[in-house]
Parts: structure tokens; C-alpha cells; sequence
């Protein structure tokens, strides 16, 4: 076995594909979702595609600044360092929900949580483990507004302005990390894996059905966009590459009007004061 591997989404569309290849290349799986009963089903097949018994399910709800300290606290309890972090899950709400922290629910899934499940993981990761986070390209038209956290945005509710902000902030942590973690040789990057066919580009909009008849012929299938990724966990190439965005196998220019490192500062520090009493 090649060490364990924590894969968040684990049982959607380009999660599925990431467990099985990864199961395939050896490493045991802890597959991190939200409906444990369809990732159970996805974690059986996975076994007998594979030939590799050594995947579980646990649950996990990045919504919930709870369920993801119970998450962290179980995967310490058990001690085995962790080789891989794939924060893979995402959400395109088409409408505004605040969780149980106080936080707009995209904003919470697609970036909060996987700071504070990142944070939390970290004591069990060593030099060579590698952290990848999905983000997309709508980041380019991101940004950090005053109501983020509470909002999503500000003024009115729009899902791909709200996604696109939560896409920014991921890849800011990404950033800011990575830097905080060359001095212990872990690497953390950030992937792009296009726009991929799943049921996230799904935004219970008029348009749709006219998305479907157009679009989505042109759209990548789940193992298109999980290339990259893969590309990342498992290739020696990229071993010692990092804070860098990844597309289609290679790197990704950040426009320069993205990278203004106090802003990216600053966010990091509010994020960490809201999350503060889960860390222990």
C-alpha cells in the first residue's frame, strides 16, 4: 500500500473517478461524503473494480464546522499519516441557505470547510504528502466581497457570481498554504478541471434544458476532468512543485490582479477567527 489517500466527494462524479484510479495505484482510501449510503454503493464497486479492500466511508459534512472536527478527530484517533488530501467537493447552489455556523452554504462547502478539514488534518501529514484543491476557472471573475462569509456577495443572490467568489477564496488558501508549508516539504496546488459533465452545472434554471441540447456534448466527462488531478496526486514530476494552479496537466498562469498578497492575508485571518474554536 502507498499510504492513505482522503478524498472529499468522494462518491460524485469526478470523486468516483479519483477513488477508483487511486485505488487502482494502491493507496488505501478513506472516501469523505455527505450521503454515506450512495458512497457506500460507490465504495463496493470501487473494491471489486480495483481489487482493493482498503477503502471506507466516513461521512462528512462540509457545511458543518461540527461534523467536519468529528471527521478530523476520528482520522487522528486512528493516527496513519496521510499521503493525500483531494479536496474535490463542491456545490452550485441555486439558492440562498445559510448553515448552522452562519454562513452562506456555498461559500461554507466550497471553501470554509475545506480550510478548516485542511487545518485540522495537517499535524498527520509529513515531507512528500500533497494537498490538491479543486477550484475552476471562474475564479477569474471571483471576488472577495465585504458580505463573503454571511452573503456569498454583495446585493442580491446569484449562484455563478457566489461559486465563482468561493472559487477565488479556495484558491487564495491554496496559495497563502502552500507557502506555509514548503518549510515541511508539503506541497498544496490547486487544480482546474474545466467544466465538467455532472450534476453540479445543473442550476434548476429555465435555460437548462437548452444548456443540455447545446452544451453538453462539448463538456468534459468526469474522467476528462479528473486528469489533472490525478495528474497531481500521482505523478513524480510534481513531486516538489508547489502553490500553483494546474490545468490540463500543466500550470496555470494566475492573473496578476488576483494575487494581492494583503488581501490574500486578510482572508486567511478572518477565516481562521471564524473557525477558531474547532481547533483544539
Amino acid at each position: 500500500m502507498k499510504g492513505l489517500a482522503i478524498v472529499t466527494g468522494a462518491d460524485g462524479g469526478m470523486g468516483r473517478v479519483i477513488s477508483l484510479t487511486l485505488a487502482k495505484a494502491g493507496y488505501k482510501i478513506i472516501m469523505a461524503s455527505l450521503s454515506t449510503k450512495s458512497a457506500q454503493v460507490v465504495c463496493n464497486e470501487i473494491k471489486s473494480l480495483s481489487k482493493n479492500e482498503q477503502i471506507k466511508v466516513y461521512p462528512l459534512n462540509l457545511a458543518s464546522f461540527s461534523s467536519i472536527a468529528t471527521f478530523a478527530d476520528k482520522i487522528k484517533k486512528e493516527g496513519e499519516p496521510i499521503c493525500l488530501l483531494m479536496n474535490n467537493a463542491g456545490i452550485l447552489n441555486h439558492k440562498f441557505e445559510k448553515t448552522e455556523n452562519g454562513l452562506e452554504k456555498t461559500v461554507s462547502v466550497n471553501y470554509v470547510g475545506p480550510y478548516l478539514l485542511t487545518r485540522l488534518l495537517l499535524p498527520l501529514m509529513n515531507e512528500g504528502s500533497r494537498i490538491i484543491n479543486t477550484v475552476s476557472c471562474t475564479y477569474r471573475i471571483g471576488k472577495i466581497p465585504f458580505h463573503f462569509f454571511e452573503k456569498g456577495r454583495d446585493g442580491q443572490f446569484l449562484r455563478i457570481p457566489v461559486y465563482s467568489n468561493t472559487k477565488l477564496a479556495l484558491l487564495w488558501f491554496t496559495l497563502e498554504l502552500a507557502d506555509l508549508m514548503k518549510e515541511r516539504g508539503i506541497t498544496v496546488n490547486a487544480v482546474d478541471p474545466g467544466i465538467v459533465n455532472t450534476n453540479i452545472i445543473t442550476m434548476h434554471a429555465w435555460f437548462d434544458p437548452l444548456t443540455d441540447i447545446f452544451f453538453r456534448p462539448f463538456i468534459r466527462t468526469p474522467e476528462q476532468g479528473a486528469k489533472t488531478a490525478l495528474y497531481l496526486a500521482l505523478s513524480d514530476k510534481v513531486k516538489k512543485i508547489t502553490g500553483c494552479c494546474f490545468a490540463n496537466n500543466q500550470v496555470k498562469k494566475i492573473p496578476s490582479r488576483l494575487l494581492n498578497r494583503t488581501e490574500i492575508k486578510r482572508l486567511w485571518r478572518i477565516t481562521e477567527e471564524k473557525v477558531k474554536p474547532f481547533f483544539k
